[in-house]
């Protein structure tokens, strides 16, 4: 990743950032879910939840947390339960639209993905939406038609999980 941008932990002052980035990328959808269910998200595991800084600006956020192998949070719920697991569950990730298509998303994930097998985890999982499974796939994320993923998500929602060994 560039020197320009820095990838630090999530911080409570960056909420108003993550919850506009949010809702800019996934309003028109009907996908946004809004600050309470996004900061529960967050709650269940502080310390794999991130924020990409450009020149002191949040620009991009990925919130993330232990959850059971196939199984996703509902979008429509706030999250309740805390898991222990080996799987770590990518919730969200949203970069800034004028830094998209800039290697900045894959930059930012290969980081989290490091971070996962330094904490331990055995498996990260993610629900793709609109069409990124196709991304995913290429970074050797793997399909699982089996699982099914809450309607919340819509109806292309693909839930992909890889091993942290084959990072």
């Amino acid at each position: 990743m560039s020197q320009e941008y820095l990838i630090r932990q999530l911080a409570d002052a960056d909420w108003d950032a993550v919850v506009t980035l949010e809702h800019d990328a996934y309003a028109a959808d009907g996908l946004s879910e809004g600050r309470e269910a996004l900061q529960s998200r967050a709650l269940a595991s502080p310390g794999t939840c991130f924020v990409l800084e450009q020149h002191g600006e949040v620009r991009g956020y990925l919130l993330s947390l232990p959850y059971p192998p196939l199984r996703c949070p509902d979008l429509a719920l706030a999250e309740s339960t805390v898991f222990e697991s080996t799987n770590v569950h990518v919730h969200d990730m949203v970069i800034a639209e004028d830094l998209r298509g800039r290697d900045v998303a894959e930059a930012f994930m290969r980081h989290f993905q490091a971070r996962a097998a330094a904490s331990g985890f055995e498996e990260i999982s993610m629900v793709a939406v609109r069409g990124t499974d196709i991304l995913l796939r290429l970074m050797g994320y793997r399909a699982h038609k089996e699982v099914a993923v809450p309607e919340s998500y819509g109806r292309r929602a693909v839930y992909m999980s890889m091993p942290v060994t084959a990072i």
